[in-house]
């Protein structure tokens, strides 16, 4: 825990900007179509890693291999996942899509681990992310019961396939981090993701009123642009490689919880008993994962 408690507040932080973005984000939807909010938050943000970059490793560039490999990160993490994301919503209630876009992720990338990295299940891992589990399902649903009925089921199936791509996307950068940073490896990723996602906004500009956007719309873009994109993609990254990608994906359970509280503070949601047992039960899971002494470590990083 000592070892990696810098990596383990870096992965919660991270998890709470996240978490906070679903109250910022729900005044940006009032202005944009979900298609160009999510097109510009990462479009803006590629200048921004590259300049970065550019001043921090005094390079940009990349072989052609790990080229391809960003392709595919940026198409499968960045623009069909975000689409999915918007969509699940729309075709399924925010409970289920909640629910199933965050609960299954880390267990599924636990899964996978082990064909992509040395990290394996243990049994502190396994016990802690239950318990995290089962807290993230009360703080969920403590604000409304899951849907099973069939109008919802497209939706619901959007949303389990945000955590298998997800997963799968999360351990695709891991090969990459023995080699490149995670500055390196997040610019070229959101790169190709936005260019991927940019023929889909064409029908959403000329919708916006760009002379009336005030200092709330532009104060939530740079929120997702800075906080949400650059500082949380490279922090995610560079952390998930130190502690491993099965451990670190259990602090995405924090993110509901931390949607929750922005919901109280921002628009005066109640925060019901449920909720608050289910936070209690999913810090008790990660205090419980990252206090383990002897972490299973991912592959060391290439001579």
């Amino acid at each position: 825990m000592r070892n990696h408690a810098v990596s383990y507040v870096s992965l919660l932080a991270v998890a709470v900007i996240w978490g906070a973005n679903f109250g910022f984000s729900r005044f940006a939807m009032e202005t944009f179509d979900p298609e160009l909010f999510t097109f510009l938050r990462f479009g803006l943000a590629v200048p921004c890693f590259f300049l970065l970059l550019r001043w921090k490793e005094g390079s940009v560039g990349l072989p052609p291999r790990a080229l391809a490999h960003t392709f595919f990160l940026g198409l499968f993490g960045v623009t069909l996942l975000e689409l999915l994301v918007m969509y699940s919503i729309q075709y399924t209630t925010l409970a289920n899509a909640s629910l199933l876009n965050v609960a299954p992720w880390p267990i599924f990338v636990a899964l996978f681990a082990p064909l992509v990295t040395r990290e394996r299940m243990t049994q502190r891992l396994a016990l802690g992310g239950a318990v995290a589990m089962i807290g993230v399902a009360f703080v969920v649903l403590g604000a409304g019961g899951f849907d099973l009925s069939s109008k919802h089921m497209l939706g619901n199936a959007m949303a389990f396939g945000v955590s298998i791509i997800g997963a799968l996307f999360n351990l695709g950068t891991m090969p990459l981090m023995r080699r490149y940073s995670a500055l390196r490896i997040s610019a070229w990723t959101i790169l190709f993701g936005s260019l991927l996602m940019a023929p889909l906004t064409t029908a959403s500009w000329g919708k916006v009123d760009w002379a009336a956007l005030g200092a709330v719309e532009w104060s939530v873009l740079a929120y997702n642009v800075l906080f949400c994109t650059v500082i949380a993609f490279i922090a995610w990254n560079a952390s998930m490689f130190k502690v491993g990608a099965a451990r670190s994906n259990f602090f995405r359970y924090a993110v509901p919880a931390a949607a929750v509280v922005a919901g109280y503070l921002m628009f005066g949601e109640t925060i019901r008993l449920p909720q608050l047992a289910g936070a209690a039960l999913m810090a008790f899971g990660l205090v419980w994962i990252g206090s383990e002494r002897k972490p299973v470590e991912p592959l060391p990083k290439a001579a």
